[in-house]
């Protein structure tokens, strides 16, 4: 690569910096601008909704990169910029004041939004979501002040979002269509766990119910929401709400520029686009895997973290490929959890404990058809991750009965 050449990363999370980062790592001696849309330092967001949300992290400890350290590697960092349009055939950007800026090589990291509800009362201002330090900001002075908080959405923010809340001694009600919490990620069997968690913490989980509406009652200057209505005409009162249904992939201007996308932006295993000179990473890149043998899209901090290496290999010509297994974690009042390995709906035909889990001490298994692990989960036990990833990788059957049995090596 020549010094003359101008890469552009345009998102301001995590996966953004790692890859400013990578770049500078690999002896890139040309220019690197990095727009990032917030005003913030890149950051990392798990801390949002566990520890900083806790009390117990600033920003700065989760700030990926120091100021200094943009201005030493000679990165061009912009916040609060972001990208209205990519012109693939003149190889630039357009910027909200109209100009443009060339690339020789692109990468997006333009991370997820949260979804929304299209309800009466979901525009009241004390309806939130959690994406941003703001919010978790936001969610921290609100823990001071409401006595009642109701949750939509039963996924990873709802739950962890619950638990903080529950430390601060707010009362939480959490509102859920599914039969279980976490089902898409976890399935009924290791659901059932966190709604028994969740239970056992105070928290009023209600599953198998269909939001109508957002209550409001006229403010002083606005309507301000107090409580959520039920399908069924109940009514759960609250001094504010969360919307925790999810994120959506930022993906439009992916798609306004002529990329391939589905659920996500398609890329290869060496995350390169249908466009040979513009990469994607994080929550918007969806991976032909070359592990699992499948396309994936996963939200998860592990792919911001690891996924820049193999782009920022890409994006100077160099091989790589991105085959780390899905990973996530979370940690919920006494229960710290490490997920590795895919197994969807429909994927796996049991899972299998291993130890305590009414003690909440224990790993799970999730099995196909032949009996081969697709993934695992380690619940307060802090040796197994590696022997789990083995498991997996190595595509061998294994008897259910000794692999749940303790006294049975893994």
């Amino acid at each position: 690569m020549t010094s003359g050449q101008h890469f552009v990363i345009v998102g301001g999370g995590l996966a953004a910096a790692k890859l400013a980062e990578a770049l500078r790592a690999n002896d890139f001696a040309g220019s690197v601008t990095l727009l990032a849309a917030e005003d913030q330092l890149p950051y990392e967001r798990p801390p949002l909704s566990k520890e900083h949300l806790l009390g117990k992290k600033s920003l700065i400890e989760f700030t990926v990169e120091s100021p200094q350290w943009y201005r030493d590697h000679h990165i061009d960092l912009r916040l609060g910029t972001s990208v209205t349009a990519i012109d693939r055939t003149a190889r630039t950007v357009t910027l909200p004041d109209g100009s443009t800026l060339p690339y020789d090589k692109l990468a997006l990291a333009t991370g997820s939004a949260p979804r929304t509800l299209r309800i009466p009362g979901a525009d009241a201002p004390n309806v939130y979501t959690l994406r941003t330090i703001e919010d978790s900001d936001t969610l921290i002075e609100l823990f001071r002040s409401a006595r009642r908080l109701a949750i939509i959405g039963a996924g990873w923010i709802g739950m962890e979002v619950a638990a903080a809340a529950r430390a601060a001694e707010v009362e939480v009600t959490i509102l859920e269509s599914a039969e279980q919490p976490l089902l898409g990620a976890l399935g009924p069997e290791m659901g059932a766990v966190f709604a028994d968690l969740h239970r056992a913490h105070g928290v009023d989980l209600r599953l198998g119910v269909q939001v109508a509406e957002i209550v409001t009652t006229h403010g002083i200057a606005t309507d301000v929401a107090t409580g959520v209505r039920l399908a069924d005409g109940s009514v759960v009162e609250a001094d504010a709400v969360l919307v925790a249904i999810g994120a959506a992939p930022n993906i439009d201007l992916a798609r306004a520029a002529g990329l391939e996308v589905d659920g996500g932006v398609l890329v290869d295993a060496s995350l390169t686009t249908s466009d040979p000179d513009i990469v994607a990473v994080g929550d918007i890149a969806e991976q032909q895997h070359p592990v699992l043998g499948r396309r994936i899209r996963v939200e998860h901090w592990a792919n911001a973290l690891n996924q820049p290496a193999v782009a920022a290999a890409t994006m100077l010509g160099k091989p790589g490929s991105y085959d780390r297994l899905p990973y996530f974690f979370t940690d919920q009042y006494d229960l710290g959890m490490e997920y590795t390995g895919y197994a969807g709906p429909g994927d796996y035909e049991r899972v299998v404990v291993r130890g305590d889990k009414a003690a909440r001490e224990f790993l799970a298994f999730w099995l196909d058809g032949a009996n081969r692990v697709l993934a695992g989960m380690n619940v307060n036990i802090w040796d197994a991750g590696d022997r789990i990833k083995e498991l997996i990788l190595s595509g061998d059957p294994v008897a259910p009965d000794r692999i749940a049995d303790t006294s049975t090596s893994l």
